[in-house]
């Protein structure tokens, strides 16, 4: 005789009397009904669930598992299953669905109760793992093998090998069913939403790969581009290993056309250095034979000409290329010290020449002194008298320290220009020609002053104050410049 299990359990007690109670039904009915899979809660990837929530920057990110509450216990007391079943004296018990009977199966050697007992627990199990699939669709879990659960338990209510309301488990596994095919397409649409986001973002590195790549070489900045390409692979590797995958042909296809960018962008790269090493080559040639001309002239002491090479040298470096930065410093280094050397030389040798034209500078000093005392002109015929005198001393005392040349030049050259000055202006008041055309211009002006007063006279006689204020406005303005022209005249006299 099968072991009698007590009228009322736990859920999980009945939940583990699964099996025990299905290995009984080959006693009882006869039948090896098959067991039920326990459902499991399936968990995301780590991919869908980063894409959907991003992870801090900072340690790995953690998929949370939904949080699934046990459904409450509900135990089928006997009266209430009395309802849906009949239970005669050797124990066979049948189901009453709508009127009609099922023969469900036999608990011999045992009471009614006990026999009705045995069959309700089936019913029990059922709506309990029902309820457990219903709080994970009402959590929002995973709905991966859902439907596949929810088919093994209808078809054991299908086989009516139970006591209860199998119609209420039949309605039950009905929404179940709907709701589980809601949840499944929600979970397609929000798949496919993270692969399409996946693949936006595979699609912007390979887009920027491409644009560094396209880049001309002689303007990128290569420093700058090779570490953004790093990070763009980095950045690949990384969603390849932990992003949804993409399906075969668009991970290739992207992959070929990153693969193709990095390769041109280091193509590039290499031809670029491999040119610019040639370019420091040439360059670092070309201002060794600068260097090499500069030390020839450091000890020449021919300072004018030298000097003049010097700056030719110096313009032709400056218009030289440049080369690598390390050789660049160390070569203008040597090329300055030849100059160095050069000017250094000259310096000395100036110092040596201003110590002798200091006596020179003195007597220079006292000149410019007396030429300051010709101005301001007043006497033009004396001004150029005592200035001759003072350029032919000027000339005699030599020359003075270089430091002073320029102040003492200078000095002189402003009297000179004041002088020459008081030239022109005495030209210009002496020039015939420019006396004739004053006295034309008096003549004309007079001779338009006297019409201008008979028309005057004539208005005032007509009485015509238009006229009149005219004529007497074009006389006065005639009168001014008549004015100057004689004030002109004089100067001239």
């Amino acid at each position: 005789m099968a072991a009698r299990a007590p009228h009322c359990q736990t859920s999980s007690e009945r939940l583990l009397a699964v099996t025990d109670s299905q290995k009984s039904d080959e006693t009882v009915s006869g039948t090896t009904p098959e067991a039920p899979e326990t459902p499991r809660p399936a968990t995301p990837s780590p991919a869908a669930f980063a894409a959907r929530h991003p992870a801090p920057a900072a340690g790995p990110s953690v998929t949370p598992k939904p949080v699934i509450a046990a459904p409450p216990v509900h135990s089928t007391s006997l009266e209430e299953a009395a309802r849906f079943a009949r239970v005669e004296e050797d124990g066979h018990v049948f189901l009453i669905v709508e009127g009609e009977e099922f023969p469900v199966g036999q608990y011999p050697d045992a009471s009614r109760d006990e026999a009705l007992a045995y069959f309700v627990r089936k019913y029990d199990d059922v709506a309990s793992q029902l309820a457990l699939l219903e709080a994970r669709v009402q959590a929002k879990a995973p709905a991966t093998d859902m439907l596949k659960t929810l088919k093994h338990l209808g078809e054991q209510v299908a086989e009516r090998k139970m006591v209860g309301d199998v119609l209420a488990l039949d309605a039950r596994i009905e929404t179940l069913r709907n709701s589980i095919k809601e949840a499944e397409a929600a979970e397609r649409a929000e798949a496919e939403a993270v692969r399409a986001r996946e693949l936006a973002a595979r699609e912007a590195i390979v887009a920027e790969a491409e644009e560094i790549a396209a880049k001309d070489p002689a303007t990128i900045q290569w420093k700058t581009s090779s570490n953004r390409m790093n990070e763009l692979f980095e950045a690949w590797k990384a969603a390849q290993k932990n992003g949804p995958r993409l399906g075969r042909s668009n991970e290739d296809s992207l992959w070929k056309r990153f693969r193709s960018a990095r390769t041109v962008f280091d193509r590039h790269r290499r031809a670029y250095f491999s040119q610019l090493d040639s370019e420091n080559t040439a360059a670092k040639r070309a201002k060794e034979a600068l260097i090499a001309r500069a030390e020839e002239l450091a000890t020449s002491t021919d300072w004018g000409n030298t000097a003049a090479e010097y700056r030719q040298l110096m313009d032709e470096w400056k218009a030289s290329k440049r080369a690598s930065r390390k050789d660049d410093d160390a070569l203008w280094a040597r090329f300055r010290a030849a100059q160095d050397t050069f000017f250094a030389a000259r310096q000395a040798a100036n110092e040596v020449i201003d110590e002798e034209f200091a006596a020179n500078l003195a007597v220079k000093e006292e000149l410019l002194k007396e030429a300051q005392g010709i101005l301001p002109v007043r006497d033009l015929t004396a001004a150029r008298k005592a200035l001759n005198s003072i350029r032919d001393r000027w000339e005699e005392a030599g020359k003075v320290p270089r430091a002073d040349m320029g102040r003492m030049e200078a000095g002189i050259r402003r009297i000179e220009e004041a002088v020459k000055a008081a030239e022109d202006e005495h030209w210009q008041r002496s020039n015939p020609e420019t006396k004739a055309r004053t006295n034309s211009a008096l003549s004309q002006l007079e001779a338009t002053i006297a019409s201008l007063q008979e028309d005057l006279a004539t208005a005032e006689k007509n009485g015509n104050a238009k006229k009149i204020a005219d004529a007497r406005e074009a006389l006065e303005a005639r009168q001014q410049w008549l004015a100057m022209l004689q004030k002109s005249a004089q100067d001239f006299s």
